[in-house]
């Protein structure tokens, strides 16, 4: 008999003692990540002039899908803005004097390509341009494996569009890099220098 009640006492406070460690678990703060649940570590962030024209363009030439839009408080302005294109977020927001980067509207400069990896290369290319872009490289098979062309959008942004067509070794990159090489020194010994993405398949 003894036994039979220390078993039950015994099970009866371990019954209350995980109660008060569940308690004491949801009434714990909660942790808050280091950054957003739908972002990623690294973030494009993108100035223009006209952060809602951008968003227009990106929507229809790449598909872009709009996740949050804040406005300046006049209404006017966009203080910041969320896109996702593909798999990636691009984060967007109108120039300003202040700032520390500044749209080609106000003497700024690209220092950066945005790469874009697609399904059909071609058709978003030619959706791009559709839109508005300008096209700066022509789409043609490249010698790491991907197709790939180049546009500048309609607010001096440069994207590179690729699709990956062909997985290669180190070795075979290499071999098709030295080929590569071999091809642009000829061109240019030639006298007739590189012509964009036709010279770099």
């Amino acid at each position: 008999m003894a036994k039979k009640a220390a078993k039950k006492t015994a099970k009866k406070s371990a019954a209350k003692s995980a109660k008060r460690s569940a308690k004491a678990r949801s009434s714990a703060p909660k942790k808050i990540s280091y950054k957003p649940t739908h972002s990623q570590d690294v973030i494009a962030n993108l100035v223009f002039k006209d952060s809602g024209a951008a968003i227009d363009f990106y929507k229809r030439a790449f598909g872009a899908q709009e996740l949050m839009r804040m406005m300046a408080p006049d209404g006017r302005g966009v203080w910041h803005a969320e896109l996702r294109i593909g798999d990636a977020i691009v984060y967007l927001n109108d120039e300003s004097p202040m700032g520390g980067a500044v749209a080609v509207s106000l003497g700024g400069k690209p220092t950066a390509s945005l790469q874009l990896y697609v399904r059909d290369v071609d058709s978003t290319f030619n959706k791009a341009v559709q839109a508005g872009a300008k096209p700066t490289m022509p789409v043609s098979d490249m010698f790491w494996g991907d197709r790939m062309g180049g546009v500048t959008d309609p607010f001096g942004q440069m994207w590179m569009i690729s699709t990956h067509v062909k997985d290669m070794t180190e070795d075979e990159m290499r071999k098709a890099g030295q080929d590569f090489a071999a091809k642009m020194a000829q061109q240019m010994g030639e006298g007739g220098g590189p012509t964009g993405a036709a010279s770099m398949t």
